[in-house]
This record gives C-alpha cells, sequence and structure tokens, in this order.
C-alpha cells in the first residue's frame, strides 16, 4: 500500500499541455468562425446593393401608383448621390417633403449609379441646382418614362429596368472574369 505522501503527490501532479480532443475542438471552432468571416465579407457588399436596388424599386413602383391613382405625374429626381421625387407645381418641378415616404434619400457609401435612356447616357442634377429637372416621370396614365438604370458597389452590379408600360424589372449582372 503506496505511503499517504505518495497518494497526496500523485494527485497535485500538474497536467502537461492538451489532450488531442480538446485541439481538434479548438481548431473546428477556428475553422467555423474563419468560414463565416469569409463568406460576411464575400457577400457583404451583394446583400448591400440588392437592398438598394430594392428599395428604389419598391419606391418607384410606389410613386407610379400614386401618381396614376392620384391623376398628378411624379418625377423622380436622380443625383450622383441618391434620389428623390417630385411634383411638378406651376410649371416647376418641387421636391416630395423631408418626412415623407418618397423624400429624397442617399446612395450607401461607395455606390456608383448610372441612367441611360434610348442607350444614351442621362446627366443627374446637381445638389446645388436650384432648377431641379425629372430623369424621368411616373405619369398618371400609368405609363412611365422608360430607363436602365446600373447601380455598382465593388465588383457587383445590378441593373434596373423601367418599361413604358409602367412596369420595373431588376437584374443582376454578372461579374466579368
Amino acid at each position: 500500500m503506496p505511503s499517504r505522501h505518495a497518494c497526496v503527490a500523485m494527485r497535485r501532479a500538474p497536467r502537461r499541455g492538451f489532450t488531442l480532443l480538446e485541439i481538434l475542438v479548438v481548431v473546428v471552432i477556428i475553422g467555423v468562425l474563419a468560414g463565416a468571416v469569409v463568406l460576411a465579407v464575400d457577400s457583404g457588399s451583394a446583400r448591400q446593393l440588392e437592398r438598394e436596388s430594392n428599395r428604389f424599386s419598391a419606391l418607384l413602383q410606389q410613386a407610379c401608383e400614386q401618381a396614376e391613382l392620384g391623376g398628378r405625374d411624379l418625377g423622380v429626381l436622380m443625383q450622383d448621390d441618391g434620389y428623390g421625387f417630385a411634383n411638378q407645381v406651376d410649371g416647376y418641378w418641387k421636391p416630395q417633403p423631408a418626412d415623407g415616404v418618397l423624400r429624397q434619400r442617399k446612395w450607401i457609401d461607395g455606390l456608383h449609379s448610372e441612367m441611360t435612356r434610348d442607350g444614351r447616357r442621362v446627366a443627374f442634377n446637381d445638389a446645388s441646382s436650384r432648377d431641379l429637372l425629372p430623369q424621368m416621370i411616373c405619369y398618371s396614365s400609368g405609363e412611365l418614362t422608360p430607363f436602365v438604370l446600373s447601380l455598382k458597389l465593388g465588383d457587383d452590379e445590378v441593373r434596373i429596368e423601367g418599361k413604358g408600360d409602367g412596369t420595373v424589372a431588376q437584374a443582376i449582372v454578372e461579374p466579368r472574369r
């Protein structure tokens, strides 16, 4: 029978190192976290771009419905850094109220927008200009100025196409490789 001192010494002996199971658990956790970070970074700009394009399309469709139901044309005021909606009052385009649904909005940082009509690039309004002209109009008849709006964020691109019959469609543009 071992002496009392030998038993105490055996209980107090510290373990050295980690077991194989502990090391494997840590490696798996690090791998899962690294994979989540890579996926979040890769698809972050694509998700932001999709959100922005969906928001623009939904607001445009709402503006066109409002124009048709209200019997008054609504203009879409495009700028390099955003967009807004306007009513025609006494021959001038007056922006919608700042607290309304169709208020002026800014694009997210880094987003580049470009619009074409009939294959020609459309100039956007200068933010400092007092004479605002809409780049497209939702007519009270239910029609819409035909256009193609390209939104780019990083390597991702979405095209929004408005047709004369008032419909709006979106398409993700595959990057060139």
